[in-house]
């Protein structure tokens, strides 16, 4: 699998730091569970931050230094134990799902079908904007739309284009008000991602332009 796109490095050191909201955090841990390369690029910024912390802390006084040394020591030590690999299932169909997601598959909100061969299902993050699985079955097409906020998109299967670029399987996308875009695909498998928005799209283009006075109510 060749993952052309990811986040920028901006992106990866505040996500290393833990300095990057909930909802970006999740994909870009999630795209991270599919890409080596961002792996060891995430693992690198870590050693470097933990490298940093530990030079700070040499210069804190013995007793402190001491003090702080016995709360670690003395604090429980969390086993992680292997998870059973979850699996999304629609029509039939079942998707592995990255590490990340694997918690979401069963607190789903169900499949709706959409307009054409979309399906899409409700992730409830608990925070502000929305996040949902996207299935696009062969030939599926999202209308031609813009972002009046921000769309941070992960491919979990199969591929898709959208006029500007091709998408595979892990490439992580970005898009704002300065995209405008057409996603569709030709996959006999189809496509999934994983979206997340902080306000609503913004039809530009047939008769989808007619849902922007009433997007608002599907952005809950």
């Amino acid at each position: 699998m060749k993952i052309k796109l990811h986040p920028t490095d901006q992106q990866l050191v505040l996500f290393a730091q833990g300095l990057i909201a909930p909802a970006q955090s999740l994909i870009i841990s999630a795209h991270v569970d599919m890409c080596a390369a961002c792996q060891k690029r995430v693992a690198g910024l870590e050693a470097a931050l933990t490298e940093q912390l530990l030079n700070e802390q040499s210069a804190l006084p013995d007793m402190q230094m001491q003090n702080m040394l016995t709360e670690i020591l003395a604090s429980p030590v969390a086993v992680a134990l292997p998870a059973e690999t979850q699996y999304l299932e629609l029509d039939g169909r079942q998707f592995a799902l990255p590490r990340s997601l694997q918690r979401y598959a069963g607190k789903i909100s169900g499949w709706s079908h959409m307009v054409g061969k979309l399906w899409q299902a409700r992730v409830d993050l608990g925070i502000d904007g929305r996040a949902d699985f996207i299935y696009m079955e062969k030939g599926g097409t999202v209308p031609e739309h813009t972002h009046r906020g921000s769309e941070l998109t992960l491919v979990l299967d199969g591929e898709f284009s959208d006029g500007v670029g091709h998408y595979d399987t892990g490439d992580f996308i970005r898009c704002d008000s300065h995209h405008t875009h057409t996603p569709k695909t030709e996959a006999e498998e189809g496509c999934l991602v994983f979206s997340v928005l902080d306000k609503p799209l913004h039809f530009t283009s047939g008769l989808a332009r007619l849902l922007n006075p009433f997007s608002h109510l599907f952005f809950k």
